[in-house]
């Protein structure tokens, strides 16, 4: 059910295992049970996912490629539009001195250039380096250290945040900058682009720095097969189909942009949809979805709870597929939008340093709250603290043979990554268990799971409970100190609209917690307070897990469950 392309003979077998290894999964959607058994990785050697796939399916293509929604107006670009400016983008870098292995920072907006010069990087075999706007001077002048930067594409109103970091060649977007080179220029380029010879798959691509939710980011690297190419597994639990529109609320600079704005919806031939906004509106959003007949949409955890804290309205009538990423899916919302569209919120996991690794594609029975089971090309383990294999434990990927959506490693850290890949397994940090059916659930960061006399407890599993009171938009779970048990779980809390961070609001939901938990993991101590996170919007647990053990006494706003009669 693959696009038809004509594959010139010049194209290597590399380009013909791609297309055959996705036309197989296209053709499989619905029956996952055949594609996890029947699946293969394409064998690659020399590989540009943007010259030898993007530009092929392009030629002579007008369906929309991207559609960039904004305030007060719309842009869009045609696949065969794209894949000419994209190399006029390229012959453009090429012009100011950007060569093969030279890293590009690219922090920009979700608009078109950030698209162009993703593809035209990857035509030059130059190594992308995502940033997010929200990076402070301090993050950029670490970035540009430890990455090794050479160039930086950014707007205009962003190059303040560089004044004074030296070592790059800076090119702006937007309005003419002192010092920096005018995106505008790459107009005048050639519209024909010949690479200087072939990209070898292998070959670094891109240069993620992790969100740094318990350390300091690392450093991740990726190649021209493991993200292009290893994002046929994103393609599949998203269920995409050619012609497909498909709308990712995700932020640039994120590894989940580049899963589900860039390579996955594009390797299946769908249109990519961007809605630009000051402030998420859920109202707005719902509008675009039904104005673009949007197919396909992926959203964060926080999104979709903000979906159902407002009216969800009748479900937009070209919408099939619903999927969700980036941290776990707590069942109450999965229910509710359920109960309103129909359509159940497919929930799928990876990491940076992956491509999605267990999901629930199309056709895959939805246990609510679960991770689903391994996607196509993955084979999953669990270990326990022995390196085991176990029914509950450490998530890792068997690497006999490794997955194609594995990072080449840490930059940098060769240590770190051996350690990672020890004994035939690559560890993710994750903790899960397994049931007898073979779906994954997710107990919570092997750093965030803790024991309360001598209990393990998952944050993730408490946290999901608590947003079913109603007075709960977000929770975190982390271990309290306590003199008997060692520690209590203990909740900060932000509450919905409408309701006190009061005793009466403490008590309505300790109540709700007790007839919900066994004693044992129940929530013993609760406090109303912001949640700190990282840029990317994680919950930085280590963070409130070092201030409860720096605190001296009560805050004003935290309870105790014995404060309480029930």
């Amino acid at each position: 059910m693959g696009i038809i392309l004509k594959v010139p003979k010049e194209v290597t077998m590399s380009v013909d295992s791609f297309l055959a290894a996705r036309d197989a999964l296209l053709s499989w959607r619905g029956d996952p049970e055949r594609a996890y058994r029947e699946f293969r990785w394409p064998e690659l050697q020399t590989f540009n996912w943007a010259l030898d796939y993007f530009d092929l399916m392009a030629e002579g293509n007008m369906q929309p490629a991207l559609i960039v929604v904004e305030e007060a107006k719309e842009e869009r670009l045609s696949f065969a539009e794209l894949a000419e400016r994209s190399s006029q983008v390229a012959n453009f870098l090429r012009r100011l001195g950007v060569t093969r292995g030279d890293r590009i920072l690219l922090m920009l907006p979700n608009q078109i250039p950030l698209f162009e010069l993703m593809l035209a990087s990857i035509k030059l075999g130059a190594v992308i380096v995502p940033a997010t706007t929200l990076l402070t001077p301090t993050d950029l002048r670490d970035r540009l250290e430890r990455g090794a930067i050479h160039w930086v594409v950014t707007d205009a109103p962003n190059t303040e945040k560089f004044r004074g970091l030296e070592g790059f060649r800076g090119v702006v977007v937007g309005d003419r900058v002192p010092g920096w080179t005018e995106y505008a220029d790459s107009a005048s380029a050639p519209a024909r682009f010949h690479p200087e010879g072939p990209t070898q798959a292998s070959d670094p691509l891109l240069l993620y720095f992790t969100s740094g939710t318990t350390s300091r980011p690392k450093l991740v690297v990726h190649s021209h097969q493991s993200y292009p190419v290893g994002h046929l597994s994103t393609m599949f639990w998203l269920g995409l189909q050619p012609g497909d529109i498909h709308e990712n609320i995700s932020s640039p600079g994120w590894a989940k942009h580049a899963w589900s704005s860039f390579f996955a919806p594009w390797n299946a031939g769908a249109t990519v949809l961007v809605h630009n906004y000051a402030r998420f509106e859920a109202s707005k959003s719902l509008e675009v979805l039904r104005r673009y007949r949007v197919n396909s949409l992926c959203a964060p955890p926080t999104v979709w709870r903000i979906f159902i804290q407002g009216e969800l309205g009748p479900r937009p009538e070209a919408l099939r597929e619903l999927a969700s990423a980036g941290e776990p899916l707590n069942p109450e919302v999965i229910a509710q939008v359920q109960k309103a569209w129909g359509l159940a919120i497919r929930d799928g996991y990876g990491q940076t340093e992956t491509t999605a690794q267990i999901g629930n594609p199309p056709g895959l029975p939805i246990r609510p709250g679960s991770m689903g089971r391994p996607l196509p090309g993955y084979r999953v383990a669990l270990l326990d603290p022995e390196g085991r294999e176990a029914e509950e434990g450490e998530i890792a990927l068997l690497l006999d043979p490794p997955p194609l959506g594995l990072m080449l490693g840490y930059l940098d850290q060769p240590e770190r990554t051996k350690e990672l890949t020890a004994g035939g397994y690559y560890r993710t940090g994750d903790v899960a268990r397994r049931d007898a059916e073979g779906y994954f659930w997710y107990v919570g960061r092997a750093d965030d799971v803790f024991k309360s006399s001598d209990y393990r407890i998952s944050p993730f599993e408490l946290e999901s409970l608590l947003i079913e009171h109603p007075a709960v938009v977000e929770a975190a779970v982390i271990p309290s100190p306590h003199p008997v048990r060692g520690t209590v779980p203990k909740a900060y809390v932000i509450l919905a609209a409408g309701y006190a961070p009061d005793r009466e609001t403490a008590r309505s939901i300790f109540q709700f917690i007790r007839e919900k938990a066994a004693p044992y993991k129940r929530i013993r101590r609760l406090e109303f307070a912001d949640l700190p996170k990282t840029i990317s919007g994680k919950i930085r647990r280590v963070e409130l897990r070092q201030r409860e053990l720096s605190k001296e006494g009560r805050s004003e706003l935290e309870f105790y469950e014995e404060d309480f009669e029930f």
